[in-house]
């Protein structure tokens, strides 16, 4: 244990939650001195104050007096400093571990099935893969979250109140290849997909880019991870089929329709079509979206966006389009069988499933009522 890892703890889980000195310190029945001087390891408070503590900062005791793991082969950049980094990097080596340790004791690891690939464009990339995990050029990607683990990749949706944090990578050397997605709810689910692809352009273009030590973004680095999700998502002979299929409809509906069925945002079709010499794309949609629905597109706003099932899919096999799209659709499903599996083994304990899967005893009961076959 460090000199401070009390304080040190504190401080991090406080940040996260985005809590002020006086709020934990009202809130814990501590003044605002003694909180300070535990932040800064001038004190060391007793078990009853560490307790009212962690309660407040919704942590556990042993959050708050163990060593935090360190993950060393993370991809993690932002154009703007993050309080919640930290506990972030903590969160995701927690979960990541676990998932190593069930992978071990259940002696079933997911092969990495995307190395070697050889291609030296983010665009031929993005076709290599499509080929490798035998994806057509005109076959959308229904469920990214179980196409990227079925090549052994693993996928952390975790929820983080931020529009600065979209995702990260973790590589080989921690346990990886895994992807960290913010699933927040202020975010698009459309921007949930696009970031699962493209920190998966980031593991198979920038593995020496994995250093936890460097924290702003590389411009070229990120368009290059951009343009390969864009064309992992959306191949041109997919993207120009769609589009001209619907020749006859305004641009507005024309856009809605391929961004409906192949799970990207607008912004990303407007930015093919920029690609393909539509110079005044933008304008032109905006324009009929004010004329269709009164109002202007905001800068955050998603049109038609999915709901939160959209990292998986249930398709209308009657009109081969996916039904109404919710939480379900953005699922992993890996961990979830992996404790399934050790805990009917009787490897872990009920309450240990639980804890895995980040998730109450009465729920992992109720889990377990529902797996029923």
């Amino acid at each position: 244990m460090s000199d401070n890892t009390i304080g040190n703890n504190i401080r991090r889980l406080r940040l996260a939650r985005g809590l002020t000195q006086d709020e934990v310190a009202d809130r814990a029945n501590v003044s605002i001195a003694s909180l300070r001087n535990y932040e800064s390891g001038r004190a060391i408070p007793k078990v009853n104050t560490l307790m009212a503590i962690a309660r407040e900062l919704g942590a556990g005791l042993n959050d708050v007096v163990s060593e935090p793991k360190v993950l060393t082969a993370v991809r993690f950049r932002a154009h703007k400093r993050l309080n919640t980094r930290d506990q972030i990097l903590v969160d995701a080596a927690n979960w990541l571990e676990d998932f190593v340790s069930l992978e071990e004791i259940t002696e079933d690891r997911a092969e990495w099935r995307l190395a070697d690939l050889g291609a030296t464009s983010p665009e031929a990339a993005a076709g290599k893969v499509r080929h490798r995990l035998r994806l057509t050029d005109t076959e959308p990607i229904r469920d990214i979250c179980g196409l990227l683990e079925s090549c052994g990749v693993k996928v952390f949706p975790r929820p983080v109140s931020s529009e600065h944090f979209f995702g990260l990578s973790i590589g080989a050397a921690d346990g990886g290849p895994a992807i960290v997605v913010n699933t927040w709810e202020r975010i698009p689910v459309e921007r949930w997909i696009f970031t699962a692809a493209h920190e998966l352009g980031h593991i198979l273009l920038h593995a020496d880019s994995f250093k936890i030590d460097e924290y702003d973004e590389n411009d070229e680095q990120e368009d290059e991870a951009n343009r390969f999700a864009s064309y992992f998502l959306m191949p041109d002979n997919l993207f120009d089929k769609e589009w001209s299929e619907s020749v006859g409809q305004p641009l507005l509906d024309r856009v809605l329709k391929i961004k409906r069925m192949l799970r990207v945002s607008y912004a990303t079709v407007l930015y093919r079509l920029h690609e393909k010499r539509y110079p005044h794309v933008w304008e032109s949609f905006h324009s009929q979206y004010q004329r269709r629905f009164g109002r202007s597109l905001g800068r955050r706003d998603e049109p038609k966006p999915l709901t939160p099932e959209a990292f998986k899919v249930v398709e209308d096999k009657a009109s081969r389009e996916p039904k109404r799209l919710d939480g379900i659709d953005f699922l992993e499903d890996r961990l979830s069988k992996l404790v399934r599996n050790a805990l009917e083994r009787e490897l872990i304990t009920r309450d240990r499933a639980a804890e895995i899967l980040r998730i109450t005893p009465e729920d992992m009961i109720q889990r377990i009522q529902d797996w029923a076959a």
